[in-house]
């Protein structure tokens, strides 16, 4: 299945500038180890409200690889 049907690529968030401040600002008093242990937890929780295995999977293709995953998508 083409990766557009599965991933939502465009701009979803009203304000992501905001939302980054926010990410990057609740890490700011954490150590190295402790940001990349707060990271993997919320892409874990985030995952598990997505709850759909191929939209995760091409999430995870992307993440890796946009440009491959780009030619995938027009091949």
């Amino acid at each position: 299945m083409p990766l557009n049907l599965k991933l939502n690529l465009t701009r979803n968030l009203p304000d992501p500038d905001g939302f980054y401040e926010y990410l990057v600002s609740s890490q700011r008093h954490m150590s190295d180890e402790d940001a990349n242990c707060m990271n993997a937890r919320l892409i874990l929780i985030l995952a598990n409200q997505i709850g759909d295995p191929d939209v995760l999977k091409a999430a995870i293709d992307f993440a890796a690889n946009p440009k491959a995953a780009k030619k995938k998508e027009a091949a």
